[in-house]
């Protein structure tokens, strides 16, 4: 920010930080319609993926995706159950049904 220019206008400006792009293994998942805005899983992250949401009551936002270690500490924390999990593919359980040879992946 150009400081000259907040001493001319008198004014702060406001600074925004904008989330790291979404990569295809999106760790965490946010159901925003139950989150209540809590932010208990931006204070137990322990790689601080998340961004307490500047609104109040808004879902926290996933800043750094790319960081997760994918441990569930948020997903265990979150009182409303609004955080899902999701594994890269490679790191998936998969299940082999012995008669039909069927594979599942959870």
């Amino acid at each position: 920010m150009n400081e000259e220019r907040m001493k001319k206008d008198g004014a702060a400006e406001k600074c925004y930080a904008f989330p790291n792009s979404p990569t295809p293994g999106m760790p965490v998942v946010i159901d925003e319609t139950r989150c209540t805005g809590c932010n208990k899983c931006v204070t137990i992250c322990t790689t601080d993926v998340f961004v307490a949401n500047p609104e109040k009551g808004k879902p926290p936002i996933v800043m750094y995706p790319e960081e997760c270690w994918y441990g569930g500490c948020c997903v265990g924390e979150c009182p409303e159950e609004c955080l899902t999990m999701r594994h890269p593919l490679m790191m998936r359980v998969h299940f082999k049904n012995k008669e039909t040879g069927d594979i599942k992946r959870t």
